[in-house]
């Protein structure tokens, strides 16, 4: 029975029930104030208080997505695992090297809005699990293909990337139950808004439960080179996907969005573009990262600070976007860092800078997924369709 899924929460609540109708029959049978009938009242109220937090905990865990697996509960940050290939074999990459896999995890089949019919007309999202070679970090994802994947016309072909960041604490299963990404995408490219795209959905804690913020930790998890460097190298070895750093591009809301301006800014040679929704612009020091994730270091807080890097560091060239809303808690700082951003952007037009701002709406899936559409035209305007292989004709 899976951590997340629906059946252990119904079965924790018929245990609470039976607990409770329990105690209610047999609390006048041990009233009587020896040790043996006192034992049974604690036993009955331990039981009873224990199943209906074990309710609460695992619908809790349902809603923000800090576990997605017993393994990940049991055995937080373990090593990476020794994988094969998914099905989608680039002959170049011998099979002792593959590094992504099926897998049955993350709550795909709870999924049930995703368009139906066969891959080649609407697509097909698959659940796989991901491994680094640097990072010796693994984890679970999801990735949508688009019909023409599928279509032998394209069989040459690879494939603009936009690699999806959720936000924290969350799953990737959330990008599609709850911001309904692949959805939304495939809506956009049958009616010719968005090009064929490749769209790989994660999860920025991947050692879990800290928030990493998507940055490399002193003697801890190096979530940075994991997004910047594993991610890519083992997509590329599965799938037919572009290889020049204008085909991928990085898309996240929250924690996620802050990863993907990020990513962004600091690897232009990975990643062309980033739409950065209700954004984080300096890696946040407070409970859910455990502190200060550089341990004092100012020279790695420096790194990862936008504000700062574009005053003192050469300008990548990239492309940005900034979402929100003016009523969100991180509208000044969202405007104070465009403001920066535009002005870095006159004086270097490699850089290049676009915003958009809902006059209403908070930090919550209602704005993004209202946001979502207009943000993934954008994504699509910047991610270049490979060159590099034909399409058949």
């Amino acid at each position: 029975m899976e951590l997340t899924s629906d059946a252990l929460v119904n079965t924790l609540l018929a245990a609470g029930s039976l607990s409770l109708l329990l105690t209610l029959w047999l609390w006048p049978r041990l009233a009587r104030q020896r040790p043996l009938p006192m034992l049974g009242r604690i036993a009955l109220l331990t039981v009873t208080q224990v199943t209906v937090l074990a309710v609460m905990a695992v619908s809790v865990n349902n809603s923000f997505g800090f576990y997605t697996s017993w393994d990940g509960l049991l055995h937080p940050g373990g090593a990476a695992l020794s994988l094969t290939s998914s099905g989608h074999p680039k002959s170049a990459a011998p099979a002792t090297e593959a590094l992504v896999a099926p897998t049955a995890e993350g709550g795909l089949e709870t999924v049930t809005d995703l368009p139906k019919g066969p891959p080649e007309e609407v697509g097909k999202v698959e659940s796989i699990r991901v491994t680094g070679k640097e990072s010796g970090l693994s984890d679970q994802m999801f990735i949508y293909l688009p019909p023409e994947y599928f279509n032998p016309k394209y069989s040459r072909m690879r494939f603009p990337v936009l690699v999806a960041l959720a936000g924290y604490p969350g799953t990737a299963l959330h990008l599609l139950s709850e911001l309904r990404l692949p959805q939304t995408a495939w809506e956009l490219q049958r009616t010719g808004q968005m090009v064929p795209t490749v769209i790989v959905m994660a999860r920025p804690t991947v050692a879990e439960p800290r928030n990493t913020e998507c940055v490399n930790v002193p003697n801890g998890p190096q979530t940075e080179t994991w997004f910047a460097k594993d991610v890519p190298a083992a997509l590329r070895s599965t799938y037919r996907l572009g290889r020049e750093a204008t085909s991928w591009g990085v898309f996240g809301y929250s924690t996620g969005g802050g990863c993907a301006l990020r990513l962004t800014m600091r690897y232009p040679d990975v990643f062309g573009s980033a739409a950065g929704l209700h954004a984080d612009f300096a890696v946040p020091e407070d409970y859910s990262t455990g502190g200060n994730l550089f341990g004092g270091d100012r020279a790695l807080v420096n790194q990862s600070d936008l504000t700062w890097r574009l005053n003192n560091l050469p300008v990548p060239d990239i492309s940005l976007l900034l979402v929100s809303t003016r009523k969100e808690e991180d509208y000044a700082a969202t405007q104070a860092f465009l403001g920066v951003a535009q002005q870095a952007s006159t004086a270097h037009p490699e850089l290049k800078v676009d915003s958009l701002f809902l006059d209403d709406g908070g930090h919550n899936f209602d704005s993004w997924r209202r946001e979502l559409p207009a943000s993934l035209e954008w994504m699509s305007d910047h991610l270049a369709t490979p060159q590099d292989r034909e399409p058949r004709q």
